[in-house]
């Protein structure tokens, strides 16, 4: 059963703008393999013929980061955090076929600045 998360805050940057961070809680993630069925690579291999875009695969790698982000947000908010600095991903093929894709961050817990 998904439960809705709490708004968490999210940056690449360091700092939050208009934020004070007051504690930090630590590394967070989120990890997501992913491989591609016979199907998709045949697909794409259809669509490589005529160039441009490969949507099939573009599909997949926004599927996977949208999965290893929420995965994320989910560590965070189980530390306690209302927030995520420094985001990253990284993605590595584990085998041909199968790669992971990491979203990394520190949890914080930030204050508004009045």
């Amino acid at each position: 059963m998904n439960q809705a998360l709490p708004t968490i805050l999210t940056t690449t940057a360091n700092a939050l703008a208009g934020y004070q961070v007051t504690h930090e809680l630590g590394v967070v993630r989120g990890i997501i393999v992913r491989s591609r069925s016979i199907f998709g690579n045949i697909g794409a291999g259809i669509q490589s013929l005529f160039g441009g875009n490969i949507t099939l695969y573009t599909d997949l790698c926004e599927r996977a980061r949208s999965d290893a982000f929420q995965l994320l947000l989910r560590h965070a908010n189980e530390r306690g955090g209302n927030a995520v600095i420094a985001v990253r991903f990284d993605a590595t093929e584990v085998s041909p076929g199968i790669t992971e894709v990491l979203c990394y961050g520190t949890a914080v817990i930030v204050e508004r600045i009045s």
